[in-house]
C-alpha cells in the first residue's frame, strides 16, 4: 500500500488519561517521562494483497488514526485508539483480520495548490461521534529525522499492537523506508477525535510534520503469549 499526503499532529498528554483505554499488558512508551497522542490523517492508495491485484473499490480511500506509543516485551510500537476510514469493506476486513479499532466514516481528502483539505465525520453509530476538519501543507525542505530526536521517536515505528474482544493481545509488523518529512503549517477547524476517550486535546499548537508519500508492506498479526 501507499500512504499519501500524511500529516503527523502530536500533542503531549498525561499518561493517566490514556492508561484506562489500553490493555494492561502494554506499557506506555514515554518520551522524557511524557506520553504523546497522535492524530494522523492521510490517504491510502494502491492497497492490495501481496502478489495480487487490488480489489475493485478498495484500493484508495482516506483514513484517520488516533494513536499513542507503547512497549511490550522490550519492543516498541503503536497502539491505535481509533482508525476511521471511508471504505466499508476495508473497515470490516481490518477489524476481523487485525483486531484494530476501525470505524466507518464519511471522509474527503482533497488537494489544491499544495494544500490538503481533510474532513472526517464518523458515521459508525456504535461508537462516539468524532470529527476532524483540517487544512495543512508542507512548509520547508524534505528531511529525515535523526535517531535520538523527538520526531524520530514519534514517527519511526514498525510495529503495532491490537486486542480482540476477549482481551487477547496481538502484534503486527510493517516495513517501509525512513520517513521523508517536512515541517508543516496546519489549521484545525474541528478536532473532536479524543472526546470518546474522555478528554479534549489542548488548544496549544501540536507538533506537526508532513510526508508526501511512502510505500508500506504489512504482515499478518501474531498472537502474543501474555
Amino acid at each position: 500500500m501507499r500512504w499519501e499526503r500524511l500529516l503527523f499532529a502530536h500533542w503531549p498528554v498525561s499518561a493517566a488519561s490514556l492508561r484506562p483505554w489500553m490493555p494492561a499488558a502494554l506499557e506506555l512508551d514515554l518520551l522524557d517521562g511524557q506520553a504523546w497522542l497522535g492524530v494522523v490523517p492521510f490517504r491510502m492508495n494502491c492497497v492490495r494483497l501481496r502478489g495480487l491485484p487490488p480489489i475493485p473499490g478498495t484500493a484508495c480511500f482516506p483514513e484517520l488514526n488516533v494513536r499513542t506509543y507503547v512497549r511490550h516485551g522490550g519492543q516498541s510500537g503503536v497502539w491505535f485508539f481509533s482508525l476511521d476510514a471511508a471504505n466499508p469493506l476495508a473497515v470490516v476486513l481490518a477489524r476481523s483480520l487485525y483486531h484494530l479499532a476501525y470505524r466507518h466514516a464519511r471522509m474527503v481528502c482533497g488537494e489544491a495548490g499544495g494544500t490538503v483539505d481533510f474532513s472526517s465525520f464518523r458515521t459508525d453509530r456504535a461508537f462516539p461521534d468524532a470529527h476532524l476538519l483540517a487544512r495543512y501543507r508542507p512548509n520547508g525542505p524534505v528531511f529525515q529525522s535523526q535517531p535520538g530526536t523527538p520526531i524520530h521517536w514519534l514517527t519511526e515505528r514498525y510495529s503495532l499492537f491490537s486486542s480482540d474482544k476477549t482481551g487477547r493481545l496481538y502484534q503486527g509488523r510493517i516495513a517501509h523506508a525512513r520517513w521523508a518529512l517536512q515541517n508543516a503549517t496546519v489549521g484545525l477547524s474541528i478536532n473532536t477525535m479524543t472526546q470518546g476517550l474522555g478528554f479534549e486535546l489542548t488548544e496549544a499548537p501540536p507538533l506537526v510534520h508532513y510526508s508526501d508519500s511512502i510505500d508500506v508492506e504489512a504482515w499478518p498479526i501474531r498472537r502474543l503469549n501474555v
